[in-house]
């Protein structure tokens, strides 16, 4: 057993903190050398503000990356580059299609190291962005949410650090889950039915408190503010021709053929993953999703969504390499089918960690509802028509349909992700309520198993 599961710590991924680092991120570069990198970032949202962000990082010298002595220092100047790059790119009125080589060679060098494409990503946003704002005495507790604030934005604003940091409760809140996850996993294969059914109950408890971590987004930023002014930042250049930049990417530096990445996302949250693999929850392509508990044929295979598999080249390359592990190791659901009948119980706790999942996922739908779909329904009659409005920020060509910043169409998407959460119920009742639910069964068309 031990052999098959995998450990955290050999993952980057801990008890205590989750996929967040262990220990505080570092702040600065120590090296004076990578002073001109530190200046402009720390500096960010004033050179957004007077729009001198393409004209200083032109000026920048070439550095190398030779000078990094730590894994801590790799993330911080992964994390620099992608702030600077992603402001040189969308921090005017009209983006640009290429990147300076004082920058992108270098970013490309740290995301090579790092196992990461070089762009903007939940990680370098989120997982290493943070820091105290009183430092607590070596040994204390670092973990208080209530002392956390964020090491750079682009805009300067509560709103943005607010947006980043609800990110950073939610993976911290999350490594209950982890350990929960983890303990129900040992259990199966122990054959410990007994346990599984208290692991298994704990998870569906701490599933349900990060919907309420979500929920705290509110709290502090504002939607409006989110979508017109923080939002297009953190696009990448994936399918972002409606809103001004090349079909085909951008060019880093001296390179002849254009990259394209997706933005950052939730969707690399390496956590929701773990919950869809510990608890086999499968995504297919949006619109072809099979219909729930009927048994498929080898032609009604319908591939996996890409999207989803693609996001894990966006995870940290330890963070991914687990969850790979993971899904090898991962059994849990056969363990509930094949006791489940002479165990309603463990049926049930199965089905109510779906439960909590596919309420998670609605509480995400009303949160991109509110500061996505209905802010872009605002643009025509926003206010100033000279204010700055970059990127996703923009009125979309003949009313083109508001995409993600990962590049995806956002409601399908996340309706069907949500939708396939309850697919695995076990439990005869959990099949009738996880599949489509009770106002869907009663009053749905036929097989209408994808519409809102």
């Amino acid at each position: 057993m031990a052999s098959v599961i995998p450990k955290l710590e050999d993952y980057d991924v801990f008890p205590q903190s989750g996929f967040l680092p262990q220990s505080l991120p570092l702040e600065r570069l120590p090296q004076a050398y990578y002073l001109p990198w530190e200046n402009l970032v720390n500096n960010l949202p004033s050179l957004i503000l007077t729009k001198r962000v393409r004209i200083l990082v032109d000026k920048l010298p070439l550095l190398t990356v030779d000078n990094l002595e730590s894994e801590e220092q790799y993330r911080r100047a992964y994390q620099i580059l992608g702030f600077l790059s992603h402001a040189y790119i969308w921090g005017a009125d009209e983006p640009m299609n290429k990147l300076p080589k004082q920058i992108s060679e270098p970013w490309v060098q740290v995301s090579e190291h790092l196992g990461l494409p070089p762009i903007a990503t939940y990680a370098g946003l989120c997982l290493w962005n943070f820091k105290q704002i009183i430092p607590t005495a070596e040994g204390e507790d670092i973990w208080d949410l209530d002392n956390l604030t964020t090491i750079n934005t682009f805009t300067g604003s509560i709103d943005e650090s607010w947006f980043y940091l609800v990110s950073v409760y939610f993976e911290h809140k999350g490594a209950f889950c982890i350990k929960m996850g983890m303990d129900a996993l040992e259990s199966a294969y122990r054959g410990d039915t007994a346990q599984l059914i208290k692991n298994l109950q704990n998870l569906a408890e701490s599933i349900d408190h990060l919907g309420s971590v979500l929920m705290k987004m509110e709290e502090m930023c504002d939607p409006h503010v989110f979508y017109f002014r923080i939002r297009p930042y953190l696009a990448g250049w994936k399918n972002m021709a409606d809103v001004g930049l090349d079909k085909n990417g951008i060019i880093y530096g001296s390179e002849t053929k254009p990259r394209a990445y997706s933005g950052g996302s939730n969707a690399q949250s390496s956590l929701i993953q773990f919950l869809d693999i510990l608890l086999d929850v499968k995504h297919y392509s949006t619109g072809e999703r099979p219909i729930p508990h009927q048994k498929q044929t080898s032609q009604d295979d319908r591939p996996e969504n890409g999207f989803m598999n693609e996001m894990r080249n966006y995870m940290p390359g330890k963070h991914r390499e687990f969850l790979q592990k993971l899904q090898e190791a991962s059994n849990i659901r056969d363990y509930v089918l094949k006791h489940g009948d002479s165990c309603p119980e463990l049926l049930l706790s199965f089905d109510a960690c779906l439960a909590m999942l596919k309420s998670f996922r609605d509480k995400h739908i009303q949160i991109v509802t509110r500061y996505v779909v209905l802010q872009a329904k605002k643009t025509n009659n926003m206010g100033s028509s000279s204010t700055m409005r970059s990127g996703l920020a923009k009125k979309k060509k003949n009313g083109a349909e508001e995409k993600g910043t990962g590049g995806t169409s956002l409601l399908p998407f996340l309706k069907q992700c949500r939708d396939e959460t309850g697919d695995p119920a076990a439990g005869n009742w959990g099949k009738r309520i996880l599949s489509d639910g009770v106002m869907r069964l009663k009053y749905s068309k036929p097989n209408g198993i994808n519409e809102d």
